[in-house]
């Protein structure tokens, strides 16, 4: 594979990278105004006014070489303030954005002031976050330790739209769906259908401001991009009145979707899916007629990548450390098997693995789908832009998602569709509100407060039960049934405030315009937010099993067994931090084998607990009426989460990173190969990451440089299939790389790592978040 990217393409995305990035209240202006003057509407027409009147109003802007148009702001990568779901912690954090350790953003004084004057005044109380601290707030401090609940000051995303009906419509075509629903509605319903007009019919103004924009300044550009930058005005217009016709359409099409579902929800990982299938009929009919030739329809295509990377999500700092650099989500995935469960690819596919070849940068989240029968071309294409190192594409294996996802409930049709949204996390394709990221669970913190009579190690704080410690747990049985009964103790707390949450969303966040582009919800008359989707889930993810597995190993091994370490002792060294227990800490690192070495009692030790919790998920419904299930990945979340346990039986210090991405070993524990991962992985049942599981490795890119090298990598993936394993990736740089980066930033602003389910800027990232990148194992051979 050689680089493709012409110039148009790459003189965007310098005009991108070397953009400013600022936090902006423009639509916050235009939400405050709709709501003062239309006191007297619900919720719902007033959340659908002011989509329609920010898609009227809001700055618009092009570049000249664009071939798709389109932002939420006229600048790229800004920061929106969303007075509707948070605007307590902007009040707080404003004037700190610059400055704070993980993506900062410019503020302007000015709008530091009309914020405070004009906007936080009239939202204070009001915001969906201020009212769920003023429901629940107090609980779900209290278990922050344990639990980070989350979508508490933004609307949910991780949703994969249904994009077919999108192309299939266009937004005349939705208003006049809704036109006959409501000449036979019930009345309860008759608001939801009026209010999907309402953000249709500004849908259409808004790609129209578009067409008008680039007319009005055509005279102004460079002759040589007149022509195709009066072709994209053409294709704006059409828009307004039709479905697309012509791929350069579709894709425009495609991405006005997604900048209108961050404009209503402004909310994270909105997934375009299985691109290459719902798109290709569009491409092929312009390919075989001439319309188009495959170097313009690589062109339309880098021109929407880097569209992908011109909207950010602005979050709170503590969430910054969560979820950094960026992760906004724009999952696309290429390849999988088909209706028949037949393996299918086809040229767009290899077009996407070109795209992320040439531009290399976070977005979109590049997924490829492997089953038994996944051809040489796709995989060894794959290869070649994972050699690249930009950390895609990520690979996800039919052979155990799909079976997975038909036990959990979900129809086989929609199973064999599946697609992937935000990091990891699975959905279908247009049917689901997922919820793919409702809380985080801290099994290792749960472990910490049973070995310490339910106080935590940081701060002597009573969090948990006091069911005893590990000098009074006589057997490891005991010490299991005691850490059985904490964990079911936070569980039933973390499940009263998924309630307060979901009802939040539900009282303060209808959108109507996603709404429409999720099954069942126009049919149902009932927006999405209450239940309208096909499918009603929530995810929680368990965090970290690799960490769990190490400890509950040296306790059963060490203390309960071989009784070489008192637990009396044990609990002091903890205590201390290991300070003055250097002896007993390097025991626990070394006398006791480690998760992720293809060592099967070790590996089982995690499992079960894991199985444990997912079975407990099953006792409860969501706020919905739909199942809760279970999910294996972190994001960056395992540096914050590690700065909440104190010192553990693995050896592992308090306050360091638990091991990154869901499934994958602790760092520099993983001593016997990629492969013994492999096997280590393979022993958690798939019911487990039903929500997404990640496994995370780093390879040198020596490795890539032989056909040998890569013709190994292929049947290393093929193992990974065989395996039934649900997710695997890869970041391929050197350490040497990185620890030059974070002393000459300016000379890698463009270096992409793969963080934990998602790619992003290193030089972006924070110090610790970036040392424990470093720190991961490196493999040279398999």
């Amino acid at each position: 594979m050689k680089k493709l990217m012409s110039q148009r393409v790459q003189i965007l995305k310098d005009k991108m990278l070397e953009a400013p990035r600022f936090a902006s209240i423009e639509q916050a202006r235009i939400i405050t105004r709709v709501y003062q003057e239309n006191e007297d509407l619900s919720i719902p027409r007033k959340r659908a006014l002011s989509l329609k009147t920010a898609m009227e109003e809001l700055e618009i802007g092009f570049e000249p070489e664009e071939l798709i148009v389109g932002n939420r702001t006229k600048g790229v990568r800004y920061g929106v303030v969303f007075p509707e779901s948070g605007c307590s912690w902007v009040n707080q954090e404003f004037e700190t954005l610059p400055t704070r350790p993980q993506d900062q953003f410019h503020v302007r004084e000015e709008d530091i002031q009309e914020f405070r004057e004009k906007i936080y005044p009239y939202w204070q109380g009001k915001s969906m976050e201020d009212v769920i601290k003023k429901r629940g707030g107090q609980e779900i401090e209290e278990i922050a330790k344990v639990v980070k609940i989350n979508q508490k000051d933004h609307a949910q995303g991780h949703i994969c739209p249904d994009t077919a009906l999108w192309l299939k419509k266009g937004p005349q075509g939705f208003i006049q769906d809704v036109k006959l629903h409501l000449e036979t509605c019930d009345e309860s319903q008759k608001e939801f259908y009026e209010c999907v007009i309402t953000v249709m019919e500004g849908a259409c103004t808004f790609m129209k401001r578009y067409h008008d924009e680039i007319m009005e300044h055509l005279l102004e550009v460079d002759p040589k991009y007149q022509s195709s930058l009066q072709n994209v005005a053409k294709i704006c217009l059409n828009l307004t009145q039709r479905p697309p016709e012509h791929y350069q359409e579709a894709v425009q099409s495609l991405w006005f979707l997604f900048v209108l579902l961050h404009m209503e929800s402004n909310a994270s990982s909105f997934s375009p899916g299985r691109m290459d299938q719902y798109l290709y009929p569009y491409y092929q009919r312009d390919i075989e007629s001439g319309y188009i030739t495959q170097s313009e329809a690589l062109d339309i295509l880098e021109c929407l990548w880097l569209k992908f990377n011109q909207i950010v999500y602005l979050r709170n700092q503590h969430s910054a450390k969560y979820f950094a650099g960026f992760p906004i989500g724009f999952n696309i995935a290429i390849g999988g098997v088909d209706e028949n469960g037949e393996d299918t690819y086809n040229n767009l596919s290899l077009l996407c693995l070109q795209c992320q070849y040439d531009i290399g940068l976070p977005q979109p989240n590049l997924s490829v789908r492997l089953n038994k029968n996944s051809s040489h071309e796709l995989m060894h294409q794959a290869i070649e832009v994972v050699s690249k190192g930009s950390g895609m594409p990520q690979f996800f294996n039919d052979e155990a998602i799909i079976h997975a996802l038909i036990d959990l409930g979900i129809d086989k049709k929609d199973a064999l569709n599946y697609a992937i949204v935000g990091c990891v996390e699975l959905t279908t394709h247009g049917n689901n509100l997922g919820w793919s990221d409702a809380a985080m669970f801290n099994f290792n913190k749960v472990l910490e407060l049973t070995l310490n009579h339910g106080k935590c190690l940081l701060t002597g704080k009573q969090l948990g039960l006091d069911l005893g410690g590990l000098e009074s747990y006589v057997s490891f049985e005991e010490l299991e049934t005691a850490f059985q009964q904490q964990i079911d103790y936070f569980i039933e707390r973390m499940m009263k405030a998924e309630v307060v949450v979901e009802k939040a969303h539900q009282d303060c966040l209808p959108t109507a315009f996603l709404s429409a582009v999720i099954d069942d919800c126009m049919e149902k008359g009932l927006d999405v937010t209450k239940g309208g989707a096909r499918y009603n889930l929530s995810g929680i993810q368990m965090i970290q099993i690799a960490n769990l597995a190490d400890s509950l190993a040296a306790l059963k091994q060490l203390v309960y067994e071989e009784k070489l370490i008192d637990a009396s002792e044990l609990l002091k060294a903890m205590q201390a931090d290991f300070q003055g227990y250097e002896i007993i800490q390097t025991m626990l690192l070394n006398k006791v084998p480690k998760y992720g070495n293809d060592i099967a009692w070790v590996d089982r030790l995690g499992a079960k607990w894991a199985e444990y919790f997912r079975e407990r998920m099953k006792d409860y419904t969501n706020y919905r009426g739909g199942p809760y299930h279970t999910g294996m990945y972190t994001v960056s979340a395992h540096v914050p989460m590690g700065e909440n346990v104190g010192a553990s039986p693995d050896g592992r210090n308090a306050f360091t990173p638990l091991a990154d991405g869901g499934m994958s070993p602790v760092y520099g524990r993983d001593l016997s190969g990629p492969t013994a991962v492999l096997k280590s992985v393979s022993r958690l049942n798939n019911q487990l990451t039903t929500n997404g599981g990640l496994l995370n490795m780093k390879f040198l890119p020596e490795f890539f440089e032989t056909e040998a090298g890569m013709r190994k990598f292929e049947t290393f993936l093929r193992a990974f299939v065989d395996l039934k394993i649900p997710h695997i990736q890869f970041n391929v740089v050197r350490r040497e790389d990185l620890l030059d980066a974070k002393v000459h930033p300016q000379q890698h602003r463009s270096l992409t790592i793969r963080v934990a389910g998602y790619t992003a800027y290193f030089v972006e990232l924070a110090n610790k978040l970036q040392n424990e990148i470093i720190e991961r194992t490196s493999y040279d051979n398999i």
